[in-house]
């Protein structure tokens, strides 16, 4: 079963996202921060990471840089409600990127995306 670790400091939607994967047939973890995302990286080696970008603490481009300089092949979505985000070329780091909207069908199919083929 593929691992995916989910990312983000609202409980809600952290709690949503983990549930619809979870439906999928994924494994979830989750992390409220930044800091915890990259230390749960180490513990639990997921196959995906989805993350918010603003997070109290180490926001979700710090995080990215943090665990592409040891783990460049994790395939890493970033999610965030903020569409201007697109432009910052920090993102463009990630491999793909989600506009948060309360229809899930867009960040399902980049997941099966990178987890299938």
């Amino acid at each position: 079963m593929k691992k995916i670790l989910v990312v983000d400091d609202e409980d809600n939607l952290r709690a949503l996202f983990q549930g619809e994967l979870a439906d999928e047939g994924y494994q979830v973890v989750t992390a409220r921060t930044g800091e915890e995302a990259v230390e749960l990286v180490e513990k639990e080696n997921p196959d995906l990471i989805t993350m918010d970008i603003k997070m109290p603490g180490m926001g979700g481009i710090e995080a990215l840089r943090n665990i592409r300089e040891k783990h460049p092949s994790i395939p890493i979505i970033m999610l965030t409600a903020y569409s201007e985000f697109k432009n910052d070329f920090d993102v463009w780091a990630a491999d793909a990127y989600v506009v948060k909207s309360s229809d899930l069908g867009d960040l399902k199919q980049k997941v099966r995306y990178f987890l299938e083929t």
